[in-house]
């Protein structure tokens, strides 16, 4: 048995209240959690009195695409949607991208963050085939290999208008290399929203896969999708398979039809993920916590050919949607702390955890007061336990 020592954890219904505690670890789950007595044995670790927190999920990455370690590349396309894609289309080979090292550079950040376990979506598309599903999971074996994830076939450049994505779709679902198959604003990209759907329900209806779609569409387009989307849930029976991305015409649409469609989603256990853009009406939280619509959080892209920003914290963008949907109380920063850790695990095939026995012991120790505190500094990550192993010290 080996200890993690001198650690603090919320205690009981004041999250204000913290106790000073051991918590004994059984290879990959913590066996038991007693009053800290005040000794560090050899082979223990000694947590210092820092706070400890659950693990973080990660719930939307794109951890193929970066060019993280390489120089400075400077952004050439148009500044739109399909701008993006045609700039990041014609760089990325000279780049490397995908490949085992970049995407190594990007996992490490993500566990010095304090992320152990994540959901990645993974370019699919003529050019490169499936290679990318392939070279995330080397690099997952390489830098985490005991890290939670699961992948999403994702066609970046569109479903229908890009001739073989429909088969590269299929056989990613068919042989394992993705859990989920992804799709890219109906609408918007393929200017067919019901012929999109109805091919990425015919895939999950035949393989079994989830589906994860990006959804970036605005206003009353977004909406329409939305309702698209939850028709096809319904007609199907894929309750709990069904995750949208984004979602950025949610929080800005009418109060009875925003009402509608999170009602629908809770019925359908669709879930949603959002990296808390600044510059779209925030998902509203009242309404999604009552209704009870799991949430996640993602980093999205990590300074790629779309754009120079992110670092891989995905604590920190749960701040910033915290921040942004007014959460002030102390419950409800400690919801969204949650959100962003235990809770998150329906994201990656588990159940909601945290830190007590019997669970994954997925740790993150921090200097922080309280679970309020952790949050709204998002302090630097001090030491990251991935599955009992520690994984990242900053001693």
């Amino acid at each position: 048995m080996t200890f993690l020592r001198n650690v603090r954890i919320a205690d009981g219904s004041d999250p204000r209240v913290t106790r000073k505690v051991d918590i004994e670890l059984d290879g990959a789950n913590i066996a038991a959690i007693t009053d800290a007595a005040g000794q560090v044995a050899e082979g223990d670790i000694d947590g210092r009195g820092l706070f400890a927190i659950p693990g973080v999920v990660n719930t939307h990455a794109h951890v193929d695409k970066s060019w993280w370690g390489r120089d400075w590349q400077s952004y050439g396309g148009e500044n739109t949607l399909d701008g993006r894609i045609q700039h990041e289309r014609a760089r990325r080979g000279e780049l490397g991208i995908p490949g085992v090292d970049v995407t190594s550079q990007v996992l490490e950040q993500f566990v010095l963050h304090g992320t152990t376990a994540m959901r990645s979506h993974v370019d699919v598309d003529p050019g490169i085939g499936l290679t990318g599903l392939e070279v995330v999971r080397e690099a997952v074996a390489k830098v985490a290999p005991d890290m939670l994830f699961e992948l999403v076939a994702f066609p970046q450049d569109g479903v229908l208008r890009r001739d073989g994505v429909d088969e590269l779709l299929r056989a990613a679902a068919r042989e394992g290399l993705a859990e989920h198959i992804g799709g890219l604003d109906p609408a918007g990209i393929d200017r067919d929203p019901v012929g999109q759907l109805d091919l990425l329900f015919e895939i999950a209806e035949e393989t079994g896969c989830g589906i994860d779609i990006h959804l970036h569409d605005g206003e009353s387009l977004g909406g329409f999708q939305f309702e698209l989307i939850l028709d096809r849930v319904e007609a199907l029976d894929l309750k709990g398979k069904v995750t949208i991305a984004h979602g950025l015409a949610l929080g800005g649409l009418p109060a009875r039809q925003q009402e509608s469609i999170i009602a629908r989603m809770a019925e359908g256990d669709v879930s949603l993920t959002t990296v808390a853009p600044a510059y779209v009406a925030p998902l509203p939280r009242r309404l999604l916590r009552e209704a009870g619509v799991r949430v996640g959080f993602g980093t999205d892209g990590i300074r790629d050919l779309w754009s120079p920003y992110g670092d891989g914290d995905t604590l920190r963008i749960a701040l910033n949607y915290a921040r942004m949907s007014g959460a002030r109380y102390d419950e409800e920063l400690v919801e969204v702390l949650d959100w962003a850790t235990g809770a998150a695990h329906t994201f990656v095939g588990g159940q909601p955890t945290g830190i007590k026995p019997g669970e994954r012991a997925d740790i993150v120790l921090l200097d922080a007061e309280n679970p309020m505190d952790a949050l709204v500094r998002a302090p630097r990550r001090e030491m990251v336990l991935l599955a009992g192993k520690l994984a990242y010290s900053l001693r």
